[in-house]
């Protein structure tokens, strides 16, 4: 991991923007007024400014959880030895990742989570699938359980947890926090600025302005998307409306996401209670990757495809894959989003065989036969039999 790190830093190393002509100043700055930041003592003024201080790892109030001591995601890639015994509170993303990782690695891992299922945010059935896998490879999973106290013994650390009867209790040698993110906003004085703001970040408007209109922000410091690919979509509209007078949106942009477990779990648009909840009328195709001819060679069968489309249009609204490749495979169903395109084009496009992508091209195929009436059927078959 070290190794890899070393090897993509300098993609936002000092030295490269640097060299790019970037001032650069290592150190805390804050606002001093509605055009001016200080900086080592130093009054820097402009003309424009972008916020995107990021977000860190939000802490729970767990009682003795300091004394006890844990992890984030920002640390955990520190450790020198492999614990042997590991709790994960929280089933979001990070969380998953990290406890299939670390139990593929060795370590007796136990997920621990307020919330009934894994990725709340994802389709059910794609999470009760990943939570078959998590029990197959022997993670443990605490799920709808509310952590009650961490303590430190001679034994390791502890949690005490309950899952509305008699509290249970795990014991680890580390706990790794992964149960959302905090936006960085302390020491920041945005209030010297007229930046208004509240606990989830810095308000803005969908051109990315701030209450100060000389001031932008994006990324984590001001979005609900807390994705790399979400902050550098976000980044490039602040740059354009900030420096070149644009007046891009960033309501336009359709980000997907992807969870890096095995398998991979993308998701891109509206999911099926979104589209009920804001009246939208879909229709929803789902296709398992046992269909797929890889899908049986690499042994991936328990993954599938999902498409939501208007139910009168049939433009795609939006879609979810779980399979070992989803992430490489998602971004064709966010271009056709974007390109508001109909559920029976995907049909048109041709893919390599045989790949994990082609079970997009039968979702096509599959809504185009799904048009096709009992009359229809009929009336076709009467026509070939007498041109026969």
């Amino acid at each position: 991991v070290r190794r890899v790190r070393a090897e993509i830093a300098p993609h936002d190393s000092v030295q490269r923007f640097a060299a790019l002509g970037v001032d650069i100043f290592l150190c805390q700055g804050h606002f001093t007024s509605t055009r001016s930041i200080e900086v080592e003592g130093e009054r820097l003024e402009f003309s424009k400014a972008i916020i995107a201080t990021g977000a860190r790892a939000a802490v729970p109030a767990i009682p003795g959880l300091p004394e006890a001591g844990y992890l984030t995601n920002e640390t955990v890639f520190s450790l020198t030895a492999l614990p042997r015994r590991l709790i994960v509170i929280g089933g979001g993303p990070i969380g998953c990742e990290l406890a299939q990782a670390f139990a593929r690695l060795g370590s007796q891992v136990t997920l621990v989570s307020d919330v009934p299922m894994l990725l709340p945010k994802d389709d059910a059935d794609a999470a009760a699938r990943l939570e078959q896998q998590f029990r197959n490879e022997g993670i443990g999973l605490l799920l709808g359980a509310k952590v009650v106290r961490a303590e430190r013994s001679a034994v390791g650390k502890i949690l005490i947890v309950d899952r509305g009867k008699d509290g249970e209790t795990v014991v680890a040698d580390e706990i790794l926090l992964a149960v959302g993110r905090t936006p960085n906003i302390e020491g920041l004085s945005l209030e010297a600025a007229g930046v208004e703001y509240d606990s989830k970040g810095v308000k803005v408007d969908d051109h990315l302005r701030t209450s100060n209109k000389k001031i932008f922000a994006a990324g984590d410091i001001s979005s609900r998307y807390h994705f790399t690919h979400a902050a550098e979509a976000l980044g490039r509209i602040a740059l354009q409306n900030t420096l070149f007078f644009g007046r891009k949106r960033a309501s336009d942009l359709v980000i997907p996401w992807c969870t890096y477990t095995d398998p991979e779990i993308a998701h891109v648009g509206l999911t099926e209670k979104e589209a009920e909840k804001n009246g939208i009328d879909v229709a929803t195709l789902t296709l398992p990757l046992a269909e797929i001819d890889r899908g049986i060679v690499d042994g991936d069968t328990a993954g599938f495809a999902r498409v939501h489309f208007g139910k009168k249009d049939g433009r795609i609204l939006g879609a979810t894959l779980v399979s070992r490749h989803a992430g490489e495979s998602i971004g064709e169903l966010v271009l056709a989003i974007q390109k508001r395109m109909k559920i029976g084009e995907l049909g048109a496009v041709i893919h390599p065989y045989p790949t994990e992508a082609e079970i997009i091209k039968r979702l096509g195929d599959t809504s185009m036969r799904g048009r096709l009436k009992p009359w229809m059927k009929q009336w076709l078959t009467r026509i070939f039999q007498w041109r026969r």
